[in-house]
Formats: structure tokens, sequence, C-alpha cells
């Protein structure tokens, strides 16, 4: 195991643009200046912050006064904008996300540590989020590196989650259909759109090339193949690693700011204490591309045991008698 000072290092690197970085966090965290996100990037500003995005996890633009559009702009130098499908997006533009809570309108639930989109088969890669009004107290975001936490377990750890799967689903957004028929068909609708998907316990970065540990509690559900005792115990475990305060950036808001974080490699919870004081926010997020996993698969005959076989294993041979529903 990683000594704790050793962890998750930051490689260093040389901008070839006039933009600046300053670190501003042990584990994850960078602000950016000298540059102008109203105004069209050059090709060597865009690879310097594709390269800052990857190793400091975080990025942070202060005083950016800038529109929808140019938040638009931004986001598509990496990638396509994705639209989320259970999020207050403008009525006139789905790839831009607006998140107006104020009394009458509480924050939803993303105060829980989560990676965006995992019930996705390919989760976003990043996500640029614009203050426009905040607060005059609470509203922070906080950041966990999970690479850091990944580096953090025991050896013995990190060899026994090698190869394990998980499986993710968007659980948190079904309260958002009514208990009627026509709240359950829709529902079945997104379920057949978004079926639940399988990512690796343990990701590598596609350009770091570090290991992460990818679950969380908001969308994974369970370890895939393993007894279910055993899954929550292990995931439960997980969790509360990313509760550490020292593999954290907490980032306070200012008005006209803009933080793009690398959904591959960070965490994060957007804290709900400053209801009923109004905090409206833009967002945009940059589509990805499957998981990638740091290790082959394990056997899943190694991560469960039975007292008798299952009889799922004897349904198609003609000794197990027909349920109603099969007939």
């Amino acid at each position: 195991m990683s000594d704790i000072s050793d962890l998750s290092s930051i490689q260093a690197f040389t901008p070839t643009s006039a933009v600046k970085f300053k670190q501003i966090g042990v584990f994850l965290g960078a602000e950016v200046t000298d540059i102008d996100l109203s105004q069209a990037l050059s090709e060597a500003e865009i690879a310097d912050l594709k390269r800052a995005h990857a190793e400091f996890g975080v990025l942070i633009f202060p005083h950016q006064v800038i529109s929808s559009e140019d938040l638009k702009r931004f986001g598509r130098y990496f990638g396509d904008l994705s639209v989320h499908p259970f999020s207050t997006n403008a009525a006139n533009s789905p790839e831009l996300i607006v998140y107006d809570n104020k009394e009458g309108n509480p924050p939803a639930p993303t105060d829980i540590w989560h990676t965006d989109e995992t019930f996705r088969q390919a989760p976003p890669m990043g996500t640029a989020l614009c203050s426009k009004i905040i607060p005059q107290w609470g509203g922070d975001t906080a950041f966990a590196n999970m690479n850091a936490v990944y580096e953090s377990l025991s050896d013995r750890w990190q060899q026994f989650l090698s190869g394990l799967e998980t499986v993710h689903d968007f659980k948190p957004f079904r309260s958002l259909f009514p208990d009627s028929p026509e709240g359950l068909a829709k529902m079945r609708h997104y379920e057949d759109v978004y079926p639940a998907v399988t990512h690796p316990l343990v990701t590598l970065h596609p350009i770091t090339g570090k290991k992460v540990l990818f679950v969380n509690p908001q969308f994974t559900l369970y370890i895939k193949g393993m007894a279910e005792d055993e899954s929550r115990m292990i995931l439960e475990m997980l969790y509360k690693k990313t509760l550490v305060h020292e593999y954290q950036y907490r980032h306070h808001w200012q008005p006209n700011m803009v933080v793009f974080w690398d959904n591959r490699l960070v965490q994060h919870s957007a804290i709900h204490d400053y209801y009923p004081q109004r905090r409206l926010m833009e967002r945009v997020t940059i589509a990805g591309t499957p998981t990638l996993p740091a290790f082959a698969s394990a056997d899943p005959k190694e991560l469960r045991k039975y007292l008798m076989p299952p009889l799922s294993q004897f349904r198609n041979k003609g000794t197990v008698p027909q349920r109603e529903h099969e007939k």
C-alpha cells in the first residue's frame, strides 16, 4: 500500500498556452486564470484544459460572465453535450440544465455522494456548472478524488476488489413517477430505455491510466454475482471511505464562476444547507465512453457459494415444475 503522502499525485505539466493553473487542493482542484470563456478558445488552450481536467479532476474558472450559449460552446470543446432524461432542462435547449432552487422549489437529492449518471452504459466524461445567483451562505459543492480513495485501501482489499463488477440503476429518479397506471407505464418506458447496467468496480482513467473506485450510493445497486449481505457490507465500507476529508475538496461558490469536473475521477455532493435562499445554476454535461475495467472480470464461481444449487440452474432441464406465470 502506498504512503498517504504519495497517493494520487498530480502530475506536473507545462501549459502550451497562456492559461495559468494554480493547484488549490491536495488531491484535486486547480484555479484557472488568464482565460475568457465568453470568447472562442484556441486549440492550445483546449489541449491544456483537457490535460488539466484529467490531472486535477476539478477546474475552477473565477470571474466568468458568460451566457448559456457560451457555457454550451465551452462544453462542446470536450465532446457532445448529453441530455439528462430526469433533470430540469431548459425549455428551448434540452442539453442545458437549469437549477433554480428557492422557497417553494427545494433542491433535488444531489447531496448524496455520486458520480453523474452512472445508470448509463457510457456515463458522462465531465460536467460544467456555472453560478448565476448564489445564496448569502451555504450551497457549497464537495468533491472527492476516487483514485485517492482506491489507493488508500490496503493491498489485500485492492486484490479482493479486482475484477468485481457492480450494477447501476436510475433509482433516485424513480420517485418522480407517480404511483398510478400512467406513472408506472412511463417508468417502465424509461426502464426499457435505461436498463440496469454493469460497470467495473475499479475503472481505469482513459487519460491518466489511474485506477478509480467506481461505486456510489446514489446509483449503485449491488456487486454482481455476490450474496446480498456480502455485497451490501462491502459497498457500505467503500462508501464510507469517500467521507474521509483528506480526499476531498470543498468548493465555495462566488457569482459568475464555472466549475468543470472529471466524472471519470471524482464524486461530488451538492450541500443543501441554503434553503429557502435562492441558488441559480446552469449546467452542461459532456457525453462519455463506456467505462474501462482496470482488471479482467472475476470468475463468477469465486464470488458466491450455495448451500444447495439455485433453481435457475434447472429451469431449462425439465426437472423443475412450471410456475403459473411460466405456463
